[in-house]
């Protein structure tokens, strides 16, 4: 209670936005730049040319001046007018409710769900709990975003077209989806701030398993006869053990780590953290 009114949810939000920036400057030595920020990346081996995925926490970085803008300036800086820059722009909240556990909703709210859940829409659709640097990627000018309806990625550069063209229905995070279209370009995975956990790539080694396991996916979805429910089959996708498939995988020295503004930053190539999961959930993921 303020002066004897209770706060709306707006205001107590913007509240805890201000308290969690305090707490950021406070434990921040001095401001990060974008200058600062392209310097570190190129240290850390992101080459000029390349593509490179990315995965990110803005508040792992320390006070950014500029925020998430001066964050990708920073990364296309790195990465040059012939670079392409590639983020997660999935929608996990566009699924079947039968499946959420964070929250869960109750059973007799699932056929209104499935009924009137907005249909996926590439240019509209806000991506959910990626962090703002991927959602300002989303829509800075001129990113292109692949048609999935929950497990889309969003691209900017000359191979965003290339990267996000033919995401199929059956294949979130497989064969026909960008992270294999990554992979065809010899690009790079960087995780700016986060964990294995994160990792997205390690979900394409999950469809090169032998015999990958599959369950049923749902989404709205819009088509020529407008929106509709529609269901399909995929691989699991399950990164309960990608920390441990990180860690292992870090521990071949294929992984470089290096700080980026006041976090830490671990860059790879796909191709060979992808090779190396297969090998790695082969052996680890029984039954």
């Amino acid at each position: 209670m303020i002066g004897g009114s209770r706060l709306s949810s707006a205001a107590l939000a913007a509240c805890r936005a201000v308290s969690g920036e305090r707490d950021i400057v406070g434990a921040s030595a001095a401001p990060t730049t974008r200058e600062q920020l392209a310097r570190e990346l190129g240290a850390l081996g992101v080459r000029p040319g390349s593509v490179v995925l990315v995965h990110s926490s803005l508040s792992a970085l320390g006070w950014v001046c500029g925020g998430a803008q001066a964050v990708v300036h920073a990364l296309l800086d790195a990465l040059g007018p012939e670079g392409t820059l590639v983020v997660p722009a999935h929608t996990t909240d566009n699924s079947d409710p039968a499946g959420w556990g964070r929250p869960p909703v109750p059973e007799d709210w699932w056929p209104v769900i499935r009924g009137h859940m907005p249909a996926f829409d590439p240019l509209r659709t806000p991506a959910r709990g990626l962090g703002v640097i991927a959602e300002f990627t989303r829509t800075w000018p001129g990113a292109v975003r692949s048609a999935h309806p929950q497990d889309s990625f969003a691209a900017i550069g000359p191979q965003a077209e290339t990267v996000t063209a033919r995401h199929a229905l059956e294949s979130g995070l497989g064969e026909r989806s960008p992270l294999a279209r990554i992979h065809d370009l010899e690009g790079d995975v960087l995780l700016l701030g986060v964990g294995h956990g994160a990792n997205t790539s390690m979900h394409l080694a999950e469809h090169r398993v032998p015999a990958p396991k599959h369950e049923a996916y749902g989404a709205a979805v819009a088509g020529p006869e407008g929106r509709r429910w529609a269901t399909w089959e995929d691989v699991v996708a399950d990164e309960s053990d990608f920390p441990a498939l990180g860690a292992a995988f870090d521990a071949t020295g294929k992984t470089r780590t290096g700080p980026v503004g006041a976090g830490h930053a671990r860059l790879m190539g796909q191709r060979e953290l992808v090779a190396f999961a297969v090998g790695w959930l082969t052996e680890h993921r029984r039954g």
